[in-house]
């Protein structure tokens, strides 16, 4: 199960984030929409609605998860820049997993994946090296957040849900 669940390992947080490892973070961010789209293009309603593992979310709510969190990823970025450690507003994911639009056909999703995070990257490739120093205030998790970790972060979160559709592609043989 555990394999199922974390199919690239666990996130740790890097102490610091070298320019060519922030550099991939960032390339991770960019690429993340047209890899989801190419996974997700052919599959079948019923496809969509196959949880990534037993107990899991199906492929159509981690879409829609994904730009949930990608959307507040975007604006935990855009505070952190421009004020002094802000506190970000936490959500609970899996109660917005529940909601009714989580069920809807995931193209409005997959459109807000590709806008967000042409915004982003292009954010992220446009700040300097200081400003991934600043800092937002998770009130669920002790200390600050720099924007590196947060951006190392996000990497590993389009990887780790990647690797949850494609696997379960690779199962199931579709």
């Amino acid at each position: 199960m555990e394999d199922l669940r974390y199919p690239i390992g666990k996130f740790s947080i890097p102490e610091k984030l070298g320019a060519p490892e922030l550099e991939l973070a960032v390339e991770s961010i960019e690429k993340f929409p047209t890899r989801l789209k190419k996974l997700v293009q052919d599959l079948t309603a019923d496809q969509l609605d196959t949880p990534y593992r037993p107990g899991g979310w199906s492929v159509r709510q981690l879409v829609h998860h994904c730009a949930d969190s990608h959307m507040n990823a975007f604006m935990r970025f855009r505070w952190a820049l421009t004020e002094d450690k802000p506190t970000i507003k936490p959500y609970d994911q899996t109660e917005w997993a529940k909601l009714p639009d989580s069920k809807m056909d995931i193209h409005p999703s997959v459109f807000i994946i590709e806008g967000v995070h042409q915004r982003w990257t292009y954010l992220l490739n446009n700040i300097s090296r200081d400003d991934f120093e600043k800092e937002f205030i998770h009130p669920e998790h002790s200390g600050s957040t720099p924007l590196y970790a947060a951006t190392a972060m996000y990497a590993w979160h389009c990887n780790h849900h990647l690797a949850h559709i494609s696997t379960l592609i690779e199962r199931e043989d579709w």
